[in-house]
């Protein structure tokens, strides 16, 4: 089974598929590398994803090549996440380790449906306030990798205003 790699911090410039792919020669022909652009400019938006045939391959590449320089660069590299459903052809970053992960999981497609449902029940004026409550906590979602610890701030803070 092939596993996909996210590859950040490349330059955000002219550059192209094969100088990437050269990056990664000595580890064969089964790495396969996809860059991507900017619709209207062409150029990199800084990222790019890897396919390896294998966890072991990808963990071999992950150590070798994280923080390796590319252009005078740093390049990182990590196990990608899954693609959600309803992304458009162009591919979103897939893992982000920054405090702007949060903001980037509340503009998913899906939060932009719930808007557009927001929008129809408003013209309508049948709608109610619970509808709208409900559409709005399904698109709100923590980020798993931090939902124990938003757990234990909601009851730190739970906490403090029942006292």
């Amino acid at each position: 089974m092939s596993v996909r790699l996210y590859i950040g911090n490349l330059p955000k410039e002219e550059i192209d598929r094969q100088e990437l792919q050269a990056v990664f020669a000595e580890e064969g022909d089964s790495v396969t590398t996809k860059l991507i652009k900017d619709r209207k400019t062409g150029k990199c938006r800084g990222f790019g994803f890897i396919t390896v045939n294998n966890d072991e391959q990808a963990d071999h590449i992950i150590e070798k090549y994280n923080g390796q320089l590319f252009k005078d660069s740093a390049i990182k590299i990590e196990k990608a996440l899954p693609r959600t459903k309803g992304e458009d052809n162009e591919e979103q970053p897939a893992a982000k380790t920054t405090a702007n992960s949060g903001s980037n999981a509340s503009s998913s497609p899906n939060t932009s449906k719930e808007s557009k449902k927001s929008k129809k029940s408003r013209r309508g004026g049948g709608g109610s306030a619970k509808e709208n409550t409900s559409n709005e906590t399904e698109a709100i979602r923590p980020d798993p990798r931090w939902a124990s610890e938003l757990e234990k701030l909601k009851q730190m803070l739970a906490a403090q205003t029942t006292s």
